[in-house]
């Protein structure tokens, strides 16, 4: 569990972030293509190597290169490509090769939809933080690589709606206090109006319409309205305003100490503490119910961004990888049954992050 452990330290998601009670993470996603290549769908094989190969020297040609590693897609196995995808660096099983910085800040996605997707990652929200560690390799980039552009439709990109700045801006919400207060479909409707996508990151939840655990993803639909100033004003400005409703609808529940609020906190902070085994969807639920009992102030002895990194290493992906490089003594009826081996290490790692967490009478 050491080993685990000094992973996650190192990795952009267990940091605290501004507005991270609310706020999981903020990504920013730039869109760019070769001049004279076609894009990915009519390229060839020795094309997309070609991309590939110049991509992959642009880096390590940077000042930082020992910061990043190159990776070709087709020599990573089922279990890499599914770490990629928890962590958000593999769209689809799209792309032919990826760039990472070491500590997952950020990354280049190679022969995808576009040539490049240059992708940075923060917790809380920062998106103005992120966009420009995507725009820093992004300008390394142009150092040695002429992209696609034009005067009238700017960065040219597969898809018309990617063009212009080549953009796309997301943000990960936690919204219990709105989802129990059944107003979720005014957000969902209030996102629309704004221009933003709004999708359950982790799948649905138990009830219609409902994203598990009150998570939700709300991402920019296109590139094309406004430059990048305003894009991320109008992402930003979207963002600090359902901070203010969750928390208005939280502190309703707070000063009124409801008890069926604190009836869940407590199932829930319970199935954590003493379970045998959990599901990746019962550990998404229950963190969620807890992290909102200690945003309430029911609970103590622990960090929204220690939660919400908690998150991810409940993954399928990053247990497969401790079950397959650790050492774990687990029970006879347990240690020949792949799925019980999963379920049972998720149970202790959230058990182990639940340690120090208490009540507050």
């Amino acid at each position: 569990m050491l080993e685990e452990k000094r992973s996650v330290g190192d990795a952009w998601y267990a940091a605290s972030g501004e507005d991270d009670d609310v706020v999981v993470s903020s990504r920013v996603r730039l869109s760019r293509n070769l001049a004279n290549f076609p894009f990915p769908e009519m390229c060839d094989d020795d094309e997309a190597t070609q991309v590939q190969n110049i991509i992959f020297d642009s880096f390590n040609n940077m000042e930082n290169a020992e910061a990043f590693q190159s990776v070709s897609l087709s020599a990573v196995d089922p279990l890499g490509a599914k770490i990629l995808s928890e962590r958000g660096l593999f769209e689809n099983n799209f792309g032919t090769g990826l760039v990472m910085r070491l500590d997952g800040i950020s990354s280049c996605l190679v022969n995808c939809v576009d040539h490049a997707r240059i992708s940075s990652f923060a917790p809380g929200l920062s998106c103005n933080a992120v966009y420009a560690s995507s725009r820093e390799l992004d300008l390394q980039m142009q150092k040695r690589i002429q992209f696609a552009a034009n005067f009238d439709f700017g960065y040219l990109t597969a898809n018309a709606l990617d063009s212009g700045s080549g953009m796309k801006s997301s943000i990960r919400v936690h919204l219990p206090s709105i989802s129990y207060a059944g107003k979720i479909d005014d957000i969902i409707s209030l996102a629309g109006q704004k221009g933003f996508a709004v999708t359950a990151p982790y799948g649905n939840g138990s009830r219609s319409g409902s994203s598990l655990g009150a998570f939700y993803q709300i991402s920019s639909v296109n590139s094309v309205s406004g430059n990048e100033i305003d894009q991320l004003a109008a992402i930003t400005s979207f963002g600090k305003n359902i901070c203010e409703t969750e928390r208005k609808f939280r502190a309703k529940y707070a000063d009124n100490k409801a008890t069926p609020v604190r009836d869940m906190v407590l199932r829930a902070f319970a199935a954590a503490r003493f379970c045998m085994l959990l599901n990746l969807r019962e550990a998404v639920d229950l963190i969620s119910t807890v992290k909102w009992g200690f945003d309430l102030g029911m609970i103590k002895g622990t960090k929204d961004f220690l939660l919400s990194s908690l998150l991810y290493r409940v993954q399928s992906g990053h247990l497969g990888f401790l079950l397959k490089t650790g050492n774990f003594n687990f029970e006879d009826d347990v240690v020949d049954d792949e799925n019980l081996k999963e379920d049972r290490l998720r149970a202790i790692i959230v058990q182990d992050a639940f340690k120090k967490i208490s009540f507050v009478v």
